[in-house]
């Protein structure tokens, strides 16, 4: 028998401008909201349980100290990665450095409170 990851949750400063985001780079949409301010979002019809992970954003007032120890990789589904990155830029992820090289077939990114995560070179099917 072995696991498989249902969610992952990330603290969030403003959990709505977070849910906003990722739910856009994703196609997600909410799934729901808990008393203490979380806000889940997933795949539409599938939600949690289903075949791809659901994102929790969990209202949080700590500090960010360092890099994250975890990051997310996303591939696009319906484009090129140039057509992609533009999309997730003009959504509200920016360009960081990390120590690239500039030969990566990846593109180093933050989301809108300065979480990493890549955008891949190779296109990949949507459920």
């Amino acid at each position: 028998m072995a696991c498989r990851i249902s969610e992952l949750v990330i603290d969030a400063a403003d959990p709505d401008r977070l849910a906003a985001f990722w739910s856009q780079v994703l196609g997600y949409v909410e799934l729901g909201r808990e008393d203490d301010g979380s806000i889940e979002i997933g795949p539409p019809e599938a939600g949690f349980g289903g075949p791809q992970p659901t994102l929790v954003l969990s209202p949080s007032s700590d500090p960010r100290i360092g890099k994250l120890r975890l990051h997310l990789d996303v591939n696009a589904t319906d484009r090129d990665q140039d057509a992609e990155l533009e999309r997730l830029l003009a959504l509200g992820a920016r360009t960081v450095d990390v120590g690239q090289t500039g030969t990566e077939s990846r593109h180093v990114l933050a989301d809108p409170e300065g979480n990493e995560f890549c955008l891949l070179h190779a296109r990949l099917q949507s459920f």
